[in-house]
């Protein structure tokens, strides 16, 4: 099951309570206060794991606490500190304050790390409270109480190309064809409902063992009025903010009556509903399902406004394997000339604690396509 949406509360340790004692024992002339401080309470942080892909683990399990630290003891024995708390997100999740909508952290590097709950301070033992003038005080701090949270996680997949289009335009077809994805496939729309992804090597079989490699996300398909709601509405496009490129795949086959530059343009217009940074993308638009196409009248109606509004334009069968090589080659051409500005270094990093960061700074190996 694919969740890209949780809520939690998270509550960081206590710190315990400073002791008042005294010493009494034999051979040590004039004793004195002896109590202990209280250990500090454990803290909250978030991690990104490049192992995780969904927030499945917090639909059901929405509160976490560490745990608070001991109180402190005679002798001038310390309480033991509460040990930290680290949940484990995908790469790409965003960490929000609930109440105040602020975001906090955007963990979209593997291993980035966040505090989002400090834990309490240990109160003093009355050992800290000796004076010349007050030499026997029975006074001692209690610890502080650790920080709480309601915070909402959102994720946002990573990924460097997002397949847009209607409903059956194809993309599911697609990605399963140039990566080792396998998404549900069928002749009716919205066979997608979550986002799928896949990694793809641009220059297999061109004589380089790896080569060029980016991964694909497939999002459900869109429909007119998506971002009011209609279908499955928008709640997807968020998985492809972050792409560099946008492939958009238009059915021209005899099996569709609709006009393929009108599709262009509806679409085009939930992207722009959505947001004006992802419709300012650089886009691909690929002719889809050339295998049952008869008549190209559309086909080359749709190639002419591509010329004429400048955007690259390719006609493909991914079930027959048609175009889909070049097509992969000029996504990977297109990549090389937009340049990463997006979550390359850590952002709003707090470094108390555990050391922010756990020496993986690359993805898992890509999955060879089948």
């Amino acid at each position: 099951m694919f969740v890209d949406e949780a809520k939690i509360y998270i509550k960081a340790g206590d710190g315990g309570d400073g002791c008042v004692a005294f010493r009494r024992e034999k051979y040590v002339p004039r004793g004195g206060p002896s109590g202990g401080d209280g250990g500090h309470g454990g803290s909250i942080y978030v991690e990104a794991d490049p192992n995780d892909n969904t927030l499945l683990r917090y639909r059901y399990n929405r509160e976490f606490k560490a745990e608070r630290g001991r109180h402190g003891e005679g002798s001038n024995c310390s309480g033991p500190s509460g040990a930290d708390m680290i949940l484990k997100v995908p790469v790409g999740t965003l960490i929000f304050d609930e109440p105040s909508g602020e975001t906090l952290a955007d963990l979209a590097a593997p291993g980035q790390r966040f505090l989002v709950a400090r834990g309490g301070r240990g109160g003093r033992g009355n050992q800290h409270f000796a004076k010349p003038w007050h030499q026997a005080p029975r006074e001692a701090e209690d610890g502080e109480k650790g920080e709480e949270r309601h915070l909402r996680l959102e994720l946002k997949l990573l990924a460097d190309v997002g397949l847009v289009g209607f409903p059956n335009a194809g993309k599911s077809t697609l990605i399963s064809v140039i990566s080792a994805a396998r998404p549900k496939i069928a002749s009716y729309p919205f066979t997608t409902l979550e986002p799928n992804l896949g990694v793809v090597n641009a220059d297999r079989g061109v004589g380089k063992e790896v080569g060029r490699t980016f991964v694909v996300a497939d999002l459900p398909g869109l429909i007119e009025g998506a971002h009011l709601g209609a279908g499955l509405g928008i709640r997807f496009l968020r998985h492809v903010e972050r792409t560099r490129l946008l492939v958009h795949l238009i059915d021209t086959s005899d099996a569709t009556e609709q006009d393929p530059v009108q599709a262009f343009e509806i679409i085009c217009g939930e992207l722009q509903a959505f947001s004006e940074s992802l419709a300012a993308k650089p886009m691909i638009v690929v002719a889809t399902k050339g295998d049952a196409t008869t008549d190209s009248t559309r086909r080359e109606q749709l190639r002419e406004f591509c010329r004429a509004r400048g955007l690259e334009f390719h006609a493909i069968s991914a079930a027959a394997g048609e175009g889909v090589r070049e097509l992969v080659r000029a996504i990977a051409d297109a990549l090389d000339k937009i340049p990463r500005t997006f979550g390359e270094t850590p952002l709003d990093l707090e470094g108390d604690g555990p050391e922010n960061g756990s020496g993986r700074d690359t993805l898992p190996d890509p999955v060879e396509e089948s």
